[in-house]
């Protein structure tokens, strides 16, 4: 009876595992096929796979947009890891009027969705800064300006670096995990550094962030995934081409009209999934236990 029932328990894994890994498995199938096959019902794999990757590299920008994927990934996974790791020190540790005030407003941030901030804030990236600080003066001594016209200046960033990596530098999923993994340390510890006359730097470099690295690793993973993946932020801020993240060339590649080439899609698809799938495997264990380590809290 129960090596029947662990067939059947099986049976259904291997269908629920099927079910979930079919679009990656049909994209890895479609990637190796000819123009003609890729647009056939068949799911036998063919022998094009090398051709349509080299095909996806030299005619279709795909490497460039991996690239500029890949800084914008790693510059807000160190940036907002370390931020969040900072905060969540504070929060923790130091005394200032308004911390538990401050906390809420942090948690509310979670509470609203990017696509209400995305016009807000393509006015305060894409906006020319002021031409002078007088200018820049004038407009802050006019209250009513703020009040009626806040968006008159901005950072003009668009079509740059900084404006894929500077607005999502803050995360209050972050701040809200170094925190709760904080005070699950024994304060003891912060007063034996501060009886040793360790400062907050010190204490963070070489007590708290040696005790964080599961933690470090969990957030490090969520981040570059959520980076690597984004879409509608980089479609509206980015006008040139050269300057794209692989999600939108991916659909740059597409194009609009007839004759899409399905191979080189599904080529660069399935490309596209290498660099998520190498962090998670390099920090698979870190990502493991910093939840494990949240779910016992």
């Amino acid at each position: 009876m129960r090596r029947r029932n662990a067939w059947i328990l099986h049976a259904v894994l291997i269908a629920a595992v099927t079910i979930i890994a079919f679009p990656i498995l049909f994209a890895v199938v479609k990637a190796t096929q000819t123009r003609v096959d890729v647009l056939s019902p068949s799911l036998i794999p063919g022998t094009q796979f090398f051709e349509n990757v080299r095909n996806v590299f030299l005619n279709a920008n795909l490497l460039v947009f991996m690239r500029n994927s890949f800084i914008a990934a790693i510059a807000v996974t160190v940036g907002k890891t370390t931020l969040s790791l900072m905060a969540g020190m504070a929060l923790v540790y130091f005394r200032f009027p308004f911390k538990r005030v401050i906390f809420g407003l942090i948690l509310l941030t979670l509470m609203i969705p990017i696509q209400v901030l995305v016009v807000p804030l393509f006015d305060i990236v894409s906006l020319q800064p002021p031409e002078s600080l007088e200018a820049w003066w004038r407009w802050l001594s006019r209250p009513d300006r703020i009040l009626f016209q806040p968006a008159e200046y901005g950072f003009g960033w668009a079509n740059t670096y900084a404006a894929l990596i500077v607005p999502f530098l803050a995360s209050a999923t972050g701040t809200f995990l170094f925190r709760q993994h904080f005070m699950a340390i024994p304060s003891s510890l912060a007063d034996a550094a501060r009886i040793d006359g360790a400062t907050p730097w010190q204490f963070l470099r070489r007590i708290l962030v040696p005790m964080s690295w599961n933690t470090i690793g969990a957030l490090a993973v969520i981040e570059f995934v959520y980076v690597w993946n984004q879409y509608l932020w980089p479609k509206v801020i980015i006008r040139r081409e050269e300057l794209q993240v692989v999600q939108v060339g991916l659909n740059l590649i597409i194009g609009t009209g007839e004759g899409v080439e399905w191979g080189y899609v599904m080529a660069g698809a399935t490309l596209s999934l290498v660099p998520p799938l190498l962090v998670f495997m390099l920090l698979q264990e870190q990502f493991m236990r910093g939840f494990a380590l949240s779910d016992s809290k």
